[in-house]
């Protein structure tokens, strides 16, 4: 079994910032592309960001230059660092990742649970 918790959300006034937290758990044996996408009520959900295994990123335009995602391979962990947030970066944040668990040769996507993003006006 594969385990992907976020934390770090909450209630923040816009221009403040957030740093989440997505640490994957389990019979893990390597992780390619991680990644961070938002759903907001009434909406679909969208790709906020994306690191591979290089470090490579990739960001929606809406929040480029706002923030910044890095991983802790030895930890199995990804974050998202918010700046300069805005009430219409309100929305439940998921965590994503490609997984090849132990025994396993090919990789399965993930999901963690989501973890809200709040940002008052």
């Amino acid at each position: 079994q594969v385990q992907l918790v976020e934390s770090g959300g909450g209630l923040v006034q816009a221009g403040g910032s957030l740093r989440l937290s997505c640490a994957a758990s389990g019979s893990i044996f390597s992780i390619n592309a991680m990644g961070w996408y938002r759903q907001a009520p009434g909406k679909q959900r969208e790709l906020v960001a994306t690191i591979t295994s290089a470090d490579s990123t990739k960001y929606a335009d809406s929040v480029k230059g706002r923030s910044s995602t890095s991983r802790d391979n030895a930890k199995n962990t990804v974050y998202l660092q918010m700046n300069s947030l805005k009430p219409e970066d309100t929305a439940v944040y998921y965590c994503n990742a490609d997984i090849q668990r132990v025994a396993f040769r090919a990789f399965y996507n993930y999901w963690g649970q989501g973890t809200q993003v709040t940002v008052s006006s």
